[in-house]
């Protein structure tokens, strides 16, 4: 579904990127895991279309879209969740979602929104901006779905979020998967989010640094001494 060849890149002239392969099929949950520092949101940022200076090749159900701007990506299958700006706060939840551009049939996708994300049905009309972090994130991720993205990538979905918020936001991804999305997962907790994970790609210094089954690297004892954090 998505396929990351040899990605190099950053903002300035020297790479953050430094060579990333990844693959991502249909249905599958990788997350991407690592120290503050080590290049994740970089990453995001360069599949999504973002990144000012890119080399190497993203491609999307085997169609190169490494040139391809971010507004066309997101119409063509990339949903993206950013850690940050993720909602425009001056407009209601209804407006926030009626603003997303290459969605069909409209009314019942927002429709099947609502459904998903119960507690926004009933602040439809609230300003984006009065909802709380937890509230906040399920509209994003509303957004994010209303173009029935094939891959969708998450930049730390839980960042700021309590414990239980989290574990809501962890369930709601691991259902997502369960419906054929591919999911390239961002994640600060990354011992949780390995958990609902098929496979796995700890980032150090803008390499992956270790790749495999999720529930390999959360026996490595080195991943966890080094990246995952013992008992986080």
């Amino acid at each position: 579904m998505l396929k990351i060849e040899n990605m190099t890149g950053g903002y300035g002239e020297v790479d953050i990127l430094k060579g990333i392969d990844l693959t991502l099929e249909a249905g599958e949950i990788l997350t991407v895991a690592g120290t503050n520092g080590a290049g994740k949101s970089t990453l995001a940022k360069a599949v999504v279309g973002l990144l000012p200076r890119v080399g190497g090749r993203v491609l999307l159900s085997g169609e190169d879209i490494t040139k391809v701007p971010a507004e066309r990506r997101a119409r063509t299958g990339i949903g993206y969740v950013p850690q940050t700006a993720n909602v425009f706060s001056s407009l209601t939840i209804v407006e926030n979602l009626e603003v997303v551009e290459g969605v069909k049939d409209r009314k019942a996708r927002m429709a099947e929104m609502f459904d998903l994300f119960p507690a926004l049905a009933g602040r439809r009309r609230s300003r984006a901006g009065s909802l709380s972090g937890g509230e906040r994130q399920q509209l994003a991720f509303a957004r994010a779905l209303m173009t029935k993205p094939p891959v969708i990538v998450l930049d730390e979905p839980t960042a700021a979020l309590s414990p239980i918020m989290a574990d809501e936001s962890f369930s709601r991804i691991k259902a997502l998967a369960g419906t054929g999305t591919a999911v390239l997962l961002i994640e600060q907790r990354a011992r949780q989010a390995l958990e609902i994970s098929h496979r796995g790609a700890i980032m150090d210094g803008g390499k992956v640094a270790l790749e495999g089954e999720a529930r390999t690297l959360l026996a490595d004892e080195r991943a966890a001494e080094l990246y995952l954090g013992v008992g986080h």
